[in-house]
């Protein structure tokens, strides 16, 4: 049997390499075998830090009995979801007919041609309640596969067309204030008032829903800012948090945040970070800082995607032991393993992050750190040919990029630009986004300032087609078998591909007031609005965007000797100042100029006066004359909570 796995790129694979499983990557390879074996597929999808597909490995994939049988009668395909998140988007989509308890390990039967006709989450070696027996589950399949193919063709045949209808919604309108206003009630409603949080068990810690409340927050809205601390100060002191190293846990199995599932994600954590800057809870911030930078960073400056919960004590595997233990106690175990893949977009959201932060709490090491980082994927992921999606101790892999790794690092990139004050990663930022617009004419396109045609189509009134493209097309195995999905939305713990694109674009129209970022931006938002309205707790990043977008947008430039880190009283005003959909950048007179000249507008003309630190405050490049005390920004400036 061919070793198949042992040279993979993903650790998750590599640990699965020694299975008497005959697994295969990826690949049209595997569908080409299944269908000259006329057998079904099982696509097998988890991580290297999920603890359930660590159990079923143990249990049902290193049984040599199990393996035979399943060697037999099917082709087995192993897939690491966070190396090929548009082939787990797809599978969960289609497995969601047959489970609302989705989660990993995620087992997909499909056919030949990919399509999906059952699956499950977790099958246990023996029957336990209500999870029947894996070997069951296999000679089910192989029975309706082998008599009864009618029926398998015909579920495939509906699933498959459910699953091209996926992208077909109602066009809508941005939300206005009367829509968040239900929003954040319905989020009240949510909230656990006993623990914190939302929801009953389990209960994660939904980090981009807190981020969009802050933004609402920043609009005045003390309803949603009060709901926010609220869930933030619960967190900090609940045993999601590891008190010791700083960190969050990926979630906690109970209501009270007790025991929690112990791996450590790069997302949340990045995430987290720019929430607690953000309310002013410094302790807190350098404590998943801490976690960041002396866990999760790798040789070169980029980031782990994952430490996982279990570790090695006592010649024991022990799901969060070693958590369990104190400082000193922690010191004389190996620690839980990291899954080292560099991912681009992961990495972005930690670049934003450590920026943003560092930015608001003057931490120059923080920001040095995301300067770091950016530098290495620069380097590394970014290639005449293509950006790559994540790498391993410098093997690539040959998973395609997707939008996430396309919005996430351009919005890294361009908070890095402001909170250094360097135009060239504002310059790297917008060669990711054009992109991604490359080919793409937004619908409805119009000269910036102007309303876009999709902003008055009623919600009866066909989608426009996707403004945002991965460049070089969706995964080709998917696109093979016409399973890729053309734009999916939907958010988990972190922003949908299509939210961090329409943000960076934002963004970036807000530096160079090029309407062509608006439209895409506003576009891309307004057609899942009505969606992201009836569940915010699902798309808290999304919502973020479309407060931005229907927020008065402001930018505000402050040129300075002292450039980004410039120690004026006007300086620091700037700094800690934050609002939905707002831009604020510190910088020198040299800086101004290499902004104004690679066409970023909003620097256009931008000057110190009589070598004071200089304010320029501006509403949709309408600018007020510049002031140079702090006294007077202070006063000009709208809103001054979070």
């Amino acid at each position: 049997m061919a070793n198949r796995l042992a040279s993979a790129v993903s650790p998750y694979l590599r640990s699965h390499a020694d299975n008497p499983v005959d697994w295969f990557e990826w690949s049209a390879e595997a569908f080409a075998e299944a269908k000259r074996r006329d057998v079904p597929v099982l696509v097998s999808i988890g991580y290297a830090t999920c603890h359930w597909c660590h159990v079923m490995a143990r249990e049902s994939f290193s049984d040599a009995v199990l393996a035979g049988y399943l060697n037999e009668n099917f082709v087995a395909i192993k897939v690491d979801r966070e190396e090929y998140p548009d082939v787990d988007a797809s599978y969960l989509a289609a497995a969601s007919v047959f489970t609302q308890n989705l989660g990993w390990p995620l087992n997909v039967f499909v056919t030949p041609e990919g399509t999906t006709f059952f699956a499950g989450t977790y099958f246990p070696p023996r029957p336990l309640p209500p999870h029947p027996a894996f070997r069951q589950i296999l000679e089910a399949v192989t029975d309706a596969w082998t008599n009864r193919r009618t029926e398998v063709d015909d579920n495939a045949a509906q699933i498959a067309t459910a699953m091209r209808a996926l992208g077909a919604r109602d066009a809508g309108t941005l939300p206005g204030e009367l829509e968040f206003s239900r929003v954040v009630s319905e989020l009240v409603a949510y909230e656990d008032r006993e623990f914190g949080g939302f929801g009953a068990a389990p209960k994660f810690p939904v980090a981009t829903v807190v981020g969009m409340l802050l933004d609402r927050g920043s609009l005045a809205d003390a309803t949603a800012l009060a709901l926010a601390e609220r869930t933030l100060a619960a967190m900090a002191g609940s045993d999601l948090r590891d008190a010791v190293e700083g960190g969050f846990f990926r979630y906690s199995t109970m209501r009270d945040w007790r025991d929690p599932h112990y791996e450590r994600m790069l997302y949340d954590n990045a995430l987290l970070l720019g929430s607690y800057a953000r309310v002013g809870r410094v302790d807190i911030a350098e404590g998943i800082a801490s976690f960041l930078l002396r866990t999760m960073r790798q040789d070169g400056g980029a980031f782990a995607s994952a430490q996982d919960s279990e570790s090695v004590i006592d010649g024991v595997r022990v799901e969060g032991g070693y958590y369990a233990r104190d400082e000193d106690s922690r010191a004389r175990l190996e620690p839980p393993a990291l899954d080292r893949k560099i991912l681009t977009g992961w990495n972005g959201l930690a670049i934003e992050s450590l920026a943003a932060a560092g930015n608001r709490l003057d931490r120059p090491e923080w920001i040095e750190a995301a300067r770091q980082c950016a530098e290495y994927l620069l380097a590394n992921h970014v290639t005449e040919e293509r950006l790559v999606r994540v790498s391993i101790g410098g093997v690539v892999s040959s998973a395609r990029a997707t939008l996430e790794d396309y919005g996430m690092f351009a919005s890294g990139l361009l908070e890095l630009a402001v909170a250094t004050g360097e135009a060239r990663y504002a310059v790297e930022a917008r060669k990711l986004v054009d992109a991604t617009l490359a080919g793409a004419t937004p619908a409805g396109a119009t000269p910036a300032g102007a309303t876009p045609a999709g902003a008055t189509q009623s919600a009866g009134n066909a989608t426009p087609g996707p403004v945002f493209t991965v460049p070089g097309g969706a995964d080709p195995v998917l696109a093979g078998h016409g399973l890729a999905l053309a734009a999916d939305p939907s958010e988990g713990a972190y922003p949908s591909g299509l939210s961090a694109m329409a943000a960076a674009a934002h963004r970036l129209h807000s530096l160079t007031a090029d309407g062509r970022y608006l439209d895409a931006a506003r576009v891309t938002m307004e057609a899942f609005a009505p969606l992201a309205v009836q569940r915010p707790i699902a798309f808290g990043a999304a919502l973020s965007v479309m407060s931005g977008l229907g927020a008065e947008q402001i930018q505000l430039v402050v040129v300075a000797a002292g450039g980004a880190r410039d120690a004026s009283d006007v300086a620091s005003v700037a700094r800690a100042w934050q609002r939905s959909g707002a831009v604020v950048s510190v910088v020198s007179d040299e800086q101004a100029k290499d902004f104004a000249a690679e066409g970023f507008e909003l620097f256009e003309a931008r000057a110190s006066r009589d070598g004071a630190a200089t304010a320029y405050l501006c509403r949709d490049f309408v600018c007020a004359l510049p002031v140079t005390d702090a006294a007077s920004l202070l006063g000009s400036l709208p809103g001054a909570m979070q």
